[in-house]
């Protein structure tokens, strides 16, 4: 806790009113600090991890979709422009952005149960418009996907700060990095899914893509807006819970500062599982207000900003390599010869999306799903920062043996194999390190009333590091011909994950710590 016997939050001393509030609030929050994991934590993780279940699919359904887009329209009816293609995957991680610095404030100043379940209705809503998506006489398909995906990214922004303080300040000590975690894992089993759902939908339309003579392009356009429109199903399944989730205490005491509230709420939480008592008379505890001068002088100690430069540029760092890898993984298979059709004509289409489904599926079983769960065992005994330098050390040897040496492993099928294989293991220390760790420290390490602005400030990084990966390599890939230039992108990832090392030794170990 941030307080001493006798002081209050902010390190002033205290009436003896005061006094006994601040011995009560420091009671009430050991009650969750020391609390047993029960159904209501199980319950919090789903409803959380739900939410990035639906983030992950929506995000990198869009990988196997765009190269379905490309073969509908294109006028060639092969691939979109590099513009069409960086505007449909971009518009995402922009409105990303937005919506983690928008939603990250919002629920510090208005509350995280009263934001929570809006940002999901905000990805449904976008989800379901970009399935019915059409060309008109103003706009084309492309220019239509760009603007509601550029709004679901806004609500995908929102959960990353409300799912990971919610997680947090519901969590006990012992258990909150496992519980953030398997919250985070969640995003592992929606790429997947998305990969599944591509692999059944291409399937399902076999025989209408295969045509007598040439492909069947109106088939293949039903399957990318099945694909897309599915990830609407896990979201509408969460809404209920979303809107029905409890106001975490410590928001109650530290930013409405009513203790007798919050008290109330943790008794009936604890004991029953349920949703909050009944309002109860205000007792209000004397602490820090959020503010503009209190946001300048709480960040402008050295101490303070370098914590928020740690976990900002971290998750800048690792979304460089992991979006950069995550949303080009099928150009990438491609360009190593792995989802080329094996057959021509008719049949080729087919062969390369299930190629491409099938690789996907390969890349998340066998390293994205590992990663989360190594991360989910070992986190709260190794702590958040060693996990966290580990990975970034070694992705950062993995990206230079791929990227030097990339011209020699696609050149032949063993090299081709060993290749997936250190892409599979690129994918599992990258959440078997910083992609959870990144998620996990900033709903640790800042104070209540500045959690989830923090949060978002530095989720919104790394979004910014997935717009710059994704404008770099939809600009750099073909220098020299086509994905000529892919092996020398793997290297400027591998310099971007040695930057990340010096930014985690900013970071505090925040394992059985919490900021009030």
């Amino acid at each position: 806790m941030a307080s001493e016997k006798g002081s209050s939050v902010s390190g002033e001393p205290l009436p003896q009113t005061s006094y006994v509030l601040d011995e009560r609030r420091r009671a009430a929050l050991a009650e969750v600090d020391n609390a047993k994991f029960s159904w209501f934590h199980v319950k919090v993780c789903f409803v959380a991890g739900v939410g990035f279940f639906t983030d992950a699919y929506d995000i990198f359904a869009i990988n196997i979709a765009s190269t379905m887009l490309g073969y509908v329209y294109d006028p060639k009816h092969k691939s979109l422009s590099t513009n069409a293609g960086l505007g449909v995957k971009v518009a995402t991680p922009v409105g990303t952005l937005v919506g983690q610095l928008l939603f990250g404030w919002l629920a510090d100043v208005i509350g995280r149960k009263k934001m929570y379940g809006f940002e999901l209705m905000i990805i449904i809503f976008a989800t379901f418009a970009q399935a019915l998506s059409a060309n008109g006489p103003a706009v084309t398909i492309i220019g239509v996907l760009v603007v509601w995906r550029f709004l679901m990214g806004v609500g995908i922004g929102g959960d990353y700060p409300l799912s990971a303080v919610i997680s947090s300040e519901f969590a006990s000590t012992r258990t909150r990095g496992r519980l953030m975690t398997a919250v985070f894992a969640f995003q592992g089993w929606g790429q997947l899914a998305a990969s599944l759902i591509s692999v059944i939908v291409v399937a399902a339309y076999k025989d209408s893509i295969i045509g007598d003579v040439s492909p069947n392009f109106n088939a293949v356009d039903h399957c990318w807006r099945i694909l897309i429109g599915m990830g609407c199903v896990p979201g509408v399944i969460a809404l209920y819970f979303r809107l029905t989730i409890p106001e975490t205490p410590r928001f109650t005491m530290d930013i409405e500062r009513n203790i007798q509230q919050a008290t109330k709420d943790i008794d009936t939480i604890l004991a029953t599982g349920a949703n909050q008592s009944k309002s109860v008379s205000h007792q209000h505890l004397d602490a820090p207000v959020a503010s503009w001068a209190d946001f300048r002088a709480y960040f402008g100690q050295w101490k303070h900003l370098k914590v928020l430069i740690g976990t900002a540029y971290s998750w800048f760092a690792l979304d460089i390599a992991f979006y950069g890898l995550g949303l080009n993984s099928s150009i990438i298979l491609q360009a190593i010869g792995f989802g080329s059709a094996v057959s021509t004509g008719s049949r080729g289409v087919y062969d390369n999306l299930m190629n491409v489904s099938v690789g996907n599926v390969i890349l998340s079983i066998a390293g994205l799903i590992p990663g989360y769960w190594a991360s989910f065992l070992l986190i709260d005994k190794w702590g958040r920062k060693p996990i966290q330098l580990m990975g970034f050390i070694l992705l950062t040897v993995l990206f230079i043996v791929m990227g030097f040496g990339y011209d020699a492993l696609k050149g032949s099928a063993s090299g081709k194999k060993a290749f997936v294989f250190l892409y599979c293991l690129a994918n599992f220390f990258q959440n078997f390190g910083p992609n959870v760790t990144t998620f996990v420290i900033p709903g640790e390490v800042y104070p209540t009333r500045y959690r989830s602005t923090a949060h978002g400030i530095s989720a919104a990084s790394g979004k910014l590091g997935a717009i710059v990966a994704q404008v770099g390599f939809a600009q750099l890939a073909n220098i020299g011909g086509s994905n000529a230039f892919v092996g020398h992108i793997l290297e400027i990832f591998a310099l971007f994950m040695l930057t990340g090392i010096f930014s985690t030794l900013l970071l505090p170990e925040s394992k059985e710590k919490f900021h009030c």
